[in-house]
């Protein structure tokens, strides 16, 4: 089972709230069920557009812009994975508007960053001078993508080349990035090159606490901490909640108990939603489920009242270390206390179903979710896709597949993409063979950078079932799109 960490089931811990709001990126408030209804009339008609001319594009756009100031971000999310179209429609938007809203401009940034395609992107930093989010964005990509040097001189370039300040805050962001691709002994020693230039501050000291605690050198963390403490700056409530989770991403369950009951002692950082989060969760993945629920019980007794992430937790580590109707009694109980289960509960749920085989159980459960007034994302559709193809069922995997292309409103992902490619090969069959390769040459098209050894065995898989026509097709899209130079024959 792929485990949901902490960070998901929060979704907003407080480094990040504060992260995003030094940034000018507040969280959004829901959007108006008109722009939704709209955007997504746009993103049908950029999906379906016959042309890649941003011109033509723009002239069928026109009547549908601008509506308000939300909608092309909305557009932009609805077309995140196909990134072509989606550029397609950024280009077509500055014909009518020269001037996109910054939110707008930072989008569009991280699609070309993560298409890794220097030229646009090089033509987007032109533009105007690029956001701190546009920035953080780019510090991300470019490590996950392995290049850490490259986030580091575009965070040095951001003055001299783009016009941009080198705060404490983007500096901040940069450690983040980094720490959280495990480059932490990197962000360290950038901290003590730059330290006259930037000062750390308390999110200095957590960013490089929390990314001690990935790689689980909670020791480290803890130094951290009181190198903090040792320049004058007192920790937060979020500060011990990072060694809390440090403690138990690394397996040492009895300290962070012990870390836990001492926070309960200490006034001055008594333990909050987040640790008790951490702790139901970080327990019930060690096996302890009895105590993680005694967890839950006290901590509305002594007055902190879960979250919709505290049950997602206890749901998450029910299904995974008990029992799947366990977990649907708690989220039963959950309703039952006026709480709104969100996309994660309802997905935990579903695969918590397929996981104890039950199919058609997480099928219905699939559609409560949408007579609940809750979209499923793609990470739903995944869930099942994925569990259809192990059961053997591909037709189903594949009519899912189609379905979320359709009226399911969300566009396939990596993921969606290599389950059902690997699921193609489990039947030997030389027509499942060529579903794959056009999984490949979808997905490629849409922006994707498929692995290695799965291009690899496409390819020879088509060559040895005698569909040499779309084998040359996959070794032509090598000649048409940059990204996928990469894969070597």
């Amino acid at each position: 089972m792929r485990l949901v960490s902490p960070a998901k089931l929060h979704r907003d811990s407080p480094e990040r709230h504060l992260l995003r709001r030094a940034l000018h990126t507040p969280n959004p408030t829901p959007p108006h069920a008109g722009d939704c209804s709209l955007a997504a009339t746009i993103s049908d008609l950029v999906l379906s557009h016959p042309s890649g001319d941003p011109r033509s594009l723009a002239e069928a756009l026109s009547p549908h812009l601008p509506s308000s100031p939300s909608l092309p971000d909305l557009v932009l999310k609805r077309l995140w994975n196909h990134a072509p179209r989606a550029l397609n429609f950024f280009d077509a938007l500055l014909l009518l508007s020269p001037r996109p809203p910054s939110s707008t401009l930072a989008l569009a940034t991280d699609l070309a960053a993560r298409l890794r395609d220097r030229r646009i992107l090089h033509r987007l930093l032109s533009l105007r001078p690029p956001s701190p989010r546009a920035f953080s964005s780019l510090f991300e990509r470019h490590t996950a993508h392995g290049k850490p040097d490259r986030a580091v001189r575009a965070f040095l370039s951001m003055r001299r080349r783009h016009g941009c300040a080198q705060s404490l805050l983007a500096f901040n962001s940069l450690l983040d990035a980094l720490c959280k691709s495990r480059r932490v002994v990197k962000a360290s020693s950038l901290v003590n090159a730059l330290r006259t230039h930037f000062p750390p501050d308390v999110i200095t000291y957590n960013i490089l606490a929390d990314g001690w605690c990935r790689i689980k050198r909670t020791s480290k963390a803890l130094e951290t901490l009181k190198e903090m403490v040792d320049s004058g700056l007192e920790p937060t409530i979020n500060s011990y909640n990072i060694i809390l989770k440090g403690f138990f991403r690394s397996g040492q369950i009895k300290h962070a108990w012990n870390f836990f009951i001492q926070m309960k002692k200490r006034g001055n950082c008594r333990p909050d939603v987040v640790s008790h989060t951490t702790v139901i969760h970080g327990l019930g993945l060690a096996g302890e489920i009895d105590k993680a629920r005694k967890v839950f019980d006290e901590m509305i007794n002594e007055g902190c009242l879960p979250s919709v992430a505290t049950y997602n937790a206890l749901v998450q580590v029910i299904c995974k270390k008990g029992s799947v109707e366990d977990a649907l009694l708690v989220f039963d109980e959950m309703l039952k206390k006026g709480y709104v289960p969100n996309w994660i509960t309802y997905n935990l749920v579903i695969r918590g179903l397929c996981h104890a085989g039950e199919m058609e159980r997480a099928m219905e459960f699939f559609k409560r979710m949408e007579d609940d007034g809750v979209a499923p994302n793609v990470q739903s559709y995944n869930i099942l896709v994925r569990h259809w193809m192990e059961e053997g069922e591909m037709e189903k995997g594949l009519e899912l597949f189609e379905r979320m292309k359709g009226r399911g409103g969300c566009l396939p992902n990596l993921d969606t993409y290599n389950v059902i490619i690997s699921g193609m090969f489990r039947r030997k069959r030389s027509e499942d063979v060529l579903v794959a390769g056009r999984m490949v040459v979808e997905m490629v098209e849409r922006g994707f950078l498929p692995r290695r050894f799965m291009f690899n065995r496409v390819l020879n898989g088509l060559l040895l079932t005698g569909n040499q026509r779309l084998a040359r097709e996959l070794l032509g899209l090598q000649e048409r799109y940059q990204h996928l130079h990469r894969i070597r024959l």
